[in-house]
């Protein structure tokens, strides 16, 4: 069985520039994950970041970098040394290309496939078992991967990314406790 979470931590960019791009689901996560809680994220600077505490098997810190993606790793870092939370501890929530949208997967540990924030996470704690949720944006036929990334997904895939982050909010009790296998049978046969 996983360790118990105490942190999530959603991957997007900072900005209205980027507020509604295929890049920033993590962010969604969190936000959705803090409205649905009535937690308000308060910007820490000492982690560089938004940040609250929410409850779901115990305390569980929430955050959003308030840098970009690919120095995603000095905010992970930082909320995680001054609570001393381990790497095994932690949630990443993340888009992932290679997923078609409005899918998602648990993820346990292994590199970074690709990902700027996942690798510079990785580099900044010194590991890679922490655990990922990595929500499909897919890639219409693998081309042009930053820009569309970086672009607004249709009305349609806007409300099937919307549902499956409802989805895996139900199933964050049981990830935060540990039972990743049950969270996994579940959230990975959904498709919207």
């Amino acid at each position: 069985m996983a360790s118990q979470i105490k942190l999530i931590a959603g991957l997007g960019n900072p900005g209205p520039k980027y507020e509604k791009t295929r890049h920033n689901v993590g962010f969604w996560f969190i936000d959705a994950l803090a409205k649905s809680k009535g937690v308000n994220l308060k910007l820490e600077s000492k982690f560089h970041g938004e940040a609250g505490k929410i409850n779901l098997a115990g305390d569980v810190w929430l955050l959003k970098p308030n840098t970009f993606m690919n120095r995603s790793g000095q905010s992970v870092s930082a909320i995680a040394k001054y609570y001393k939370i381990t790497p095994q501890e932690i949630l990443i929530v993340h888009d992932e290309l290679d997923l078609v949208t409005g899918t998602v997967k648990l993820k346990e540990d292994g590199g970074h496939a690709g990902n700027n924030g996942i690798r510079d996470i990785i580099a900044a704690l010194g590991k890679n078992d922490f655990l990922r949720l990595r929500i499909g944006i897919g890639q219409a036929e693998k081309k042009g991967g930053t820009d569309y990334v970086l672009g607004t997904p249709a009305k349609t895939d806007r409300e099937s990314l919307e549902k499956i982050i409802d989805e895996a909010i139900i199933w964050l009790p049981e990830i935060a406790e540990g039972n990743i296998a049950g969270a996994m049978n579940h959230l990975h046969s959904l498709k919207y």
